[in-house]
């Protein structure tokens, strides 16, 4: 079976905190990886998920996407873009960041043939066109 990690569930698994349901999530990803189910994670939870650790629980950019990485590449999760880009060196004083990386990769994923933005850092990646006033 497959099951949808919720934003809720992956901060909690991440945070520790509150304690009760840092357990109760943390108990039932043993259950599903011992039963082989699939555990998916969105780009966009995992997006979530990385401001409100930092935002919420004061973690640090590095440790928080340290902390990501390491779950999405966990025995049994599946995500999208982000295991690739949490890869990437340096990713937490890179320009463009994280979140407007997964954008990125998301849209080229799903079709897009470009990517339009007005972030100029965001030009490094292909694919990119930069409006500007």
């Amino acid at each position: 079976m497959i099951f949808g990690l919720g934003t809720s569930v992956v901060v909690r698994l991440l945070a520790g905190e509150p304690r009760d349901l840092a357990f109760a999530a943390l108990r039932f990803v043993l259950e599903r990886q011992e039963a082989r189910d699939r555990l998916r994670i969105s780009d966009l939870v995992l997006a979530e998920a990385y401001y409100a650790l930092q935002h919420h629980y004061g973690a640090p950019k590095g440790e928080t996407l340290a902390a990501l990485r390491a779950l999405v590449e966990s025995p049994g999760f599946d995500a999208g873009e982000a295991p690739d880009i949490l890869a990437t060196s340096g990713l937490e004083s890179a320009k463009p960041g994280f979140v407007d990386r997964l954008i990125h990769g998301v849209y080229l994923r799903s079709g897009a043939e470009r990517v339009v933005t007005f972030e100029t850092a965001t030009a490094k990646l292909p694919e990119v066109l930069v409006l500007s006033a």
